[in-house]
């Protein structure tokens, strides 16, 4: 994340700012499918620390996914991680492929959208791209 507010006291200052993580709870009988989805986005598997190895962490261009089994996950009913694909068409197709619920979405830039349940129930939106400055195509 930028952040390229120029109305700011310093407006040649740039802050880069970067989400390390995101920690989702996910129904235990679910972990499995859980990590198959994540890793048709392209995280792979990472050793949490042995302080925090009830969590499975999943990792991918240096940010995480943290999955945190649970009987009674928090499920969120509009909210939801955002991850730009680097191959929208083949991850969308591979999902569906592999069984998730996954269906296109109306596009805001110019590019793909779609949004996928994960097993827990939670919403991942996909994009082919992020949105530029000015919210157009990047």
């Amino acid at each position: 994340m930028v952040d390229r507010d120029r109305r700011r006291r310093f407006p040649n200052l740039v802050v880069v700012v970067t989400v390390h993580h995101v920690g989702i709870e996910v129904r235990t009988a679910d972990l499995e499918r859980s990590v198959e989805l994540w890793q048709i986005l392209g995280f792979a598997e990472v050793v949490p620390p042995e302080t925090l190895s009830e969590f499975t962490w999943l990792e991918r261009g240096g940010t995480q996914i943290h999955l945190m089994p649970t009987e009674s996950p928090t499920v969120p009913p509009r909210g939801h991680t955002a991850v730009v694909v680097t191959d929208f068409e083949r991850s969308f197709n591979e999902l569906r492929e592999q069984g998730f619920e996954v269906e296109r979405r109306r596009e805001h830039w110019g590019v793909p959208r779609a949004v996928v349940i994960a097993p827990a129930g939670h919403r991942v939106e996909l994009m082919a791209a992020p949105p530029s400055d000015n919210g157009t195509q990047s």
